[in-house]
């Protein structure tokens, strides 16, 4: 793989050896690697172009998740990973609310902890706008904007359409799935039927001309 096309990725850990294992695993799996043994130096490196953080919690200068909500702040939208061997929910719900996409509990697989960064990967970025029906979108907001109309999107209904424009033309129904939910998540063809019909009644909601059609035997096309 091309350097310039590989997901870089900045591993966060104290522990020189497990940070040492990380970086040589995800190289050998084609990502481009950067790393960074604390919170201050994880924040130095935010500043460049990376595609997903791998971040401890415990860090020797500061929490993972005040750095994470550091690095929100600052206008770092990519995937961010924690890892921890913190297991309560109330250490989960509190990464969560810091920011963070995922979570990889210690100790970990790291043919695990890659399939979850690809599956987050491929959730691409939302376009600031598109072409079909002259929909405008608020990433930060998560709004979809029309003739001076907005309405809120829910988050699995924000990652449906960005996989929808990113892609566009004919998008595949696995494709939809693996975009909008996590991995392992089991996601019926009823359930994905269903957020597509939430998300046609958004657009609606806004007056667009844009529509989702079913193509059908395959999936779906944004129009």
């Amino acid at each position: 793989m091309d350097e310039v096309t590989q997901p870089r990725i900045l591993v966060v850990e104290d522990d020189h050896g497990l940070r040492a294992v990380l970086a040589r695993g995800l190289r050998t799996e084609g990502f481009t690697v950067l790393t960074a043994a604390d919170g201050g130096a994880a924040l130095a490196a935010a500043k460049t172009q990376l595609d997903a953080v791998v971040m401890d919690i415990g860090l020797p200068d500061s929490d993972g998740r005040d750095v994470c909500q550091a690095m929100r702040a600052r206008g770092v939208d990519v995937p961010i990973v924690f890892l921890t061997a913190r297991q309560s929910s109330v250490d989960l719900l509190a990464g969560f609310a810091a920011g963070a996409d995922d979570y990889m509990i210690k100790p970990f697989q790291l043919s695990e902890l890659v399939a979850r960064l690809r599956a987050l990967l491929r959730r691409r970025p939302l376009p600031a706008s598109c072409d079909a029906g002259g929909l405008y979108v608020d990433p930060l907001g998560h709004r979809l904007v029309d003739a001076g109309n907005s309405v809120r999107l829910a988050p699995t209904e924000f990652r449906l359409l960005g996989c929808l424009v990113s892609k566009g033309g004919v998008v595949r129904r696995d494709e939809l799935r693996a975009a909008a939910w996590p991995p392992g998540a089991i996601v019926s063809e009823n359930t994905l039927d269903q957020y597509v019909a939430k998300l046609r009644r958004r657009i609606a909601e806004v007056g667009s001309s844009a529509r989702i059609e079913v193509v059908r035997g395959v999936g779906y096309e944004l129009r």
